[in-house]
């Protein structure tokens, strides 16, 4: 039997076997990176500009503004976002003077190249969080 040139034939076929799925991890993992680094960044953001608004107006609307613009900046999808602003200690006003603002955003990763098909949006995507805390001085809101 004639075996010449099957070694180059081979060793194409299991470095193509190989590589699609090294490629496929590397832009997956990337996407992933960039979604989390994304959240991370909006609660940190939104948390800051909370905390150093004059009024609980004024902090709603920065908060918006800058969670609408990380996540432009990082490619999350605004429908996507979850956040939840908290204070400690609990009090009927949030963000108050003196409390200690966590801010958490929650998104969700579609993996690339796998469609949700069949309502399996769960199955197709990741989920990741970012938190950040923030204390708010004690004379925020009195100026």
């Amino acid at each position: 039997m004639d075996d010449e040139g099957s070694a180059a034939l081979e060793f194409i076929t299991v470095g193509v076997v190989l590589l699609v799925p090294l490629v496929y991890l590397i832009i997956a993992l990337g996407a992933i990176q960039e979604q989390t680094l994304g959240a991370e960044a909006a609660a940190r953001q939104t948390a800051r500009v909370i905390a150093l608004a004059p009024d609980a107006d004024t902090a709603e609307l920065r908060g918006e503004r800058v969670l609408a613009d990380v996540s432009e900046q990082y490619g999350l999808a605004p429908d996507a976002i979850e956040v939840s602003v908290t204070c400690l200690p609990a009090t009927a006003a949030c963000p108050a003077a003196g409390a200690t603002i966590t801010v958490t955003v929650a998104a969700r990763v579609a993996l690339p190249l796998i469609p949700a098909i069949f309502g399996a949006d769960d199955a197709a995507s990741i989920p990741v969080e970012g938190t950040a805390v923030q204390k708010v001085s004690r004379l925020w809101g009195s100026g």
